[in-house]
């Protein structure tokens, strides 16, 4: 019995697989920023791809 109480407490204290737990986290909060964000960030693409087309025409 003491081999399975000692094999439950080592897979209960296992830490492993918190790295990957801490990738999903940042996930998560990367895509709920976005969402939340949304608009401000189109905005922004917009202006730089409005700045990067009108310095294009200069060159051209």
């Amino acid at each position: 019995m003491p081999v399975v109480k000692r094999a439950a407490k080592d897979f209960l204290y296992d830490e492993s697989g918190m790295g990957v737990v801490e990738v999903i986290l940042i996930i998560v909060v990367l895509i709920a920023m976005v969402i939340i964000f949304k608009e401000q960030i189109s905005t922004l693409v917009d202006n730089i791809w409005k700045s990067i087309n009108e310095s294009a025409k200069k060159i051209y």
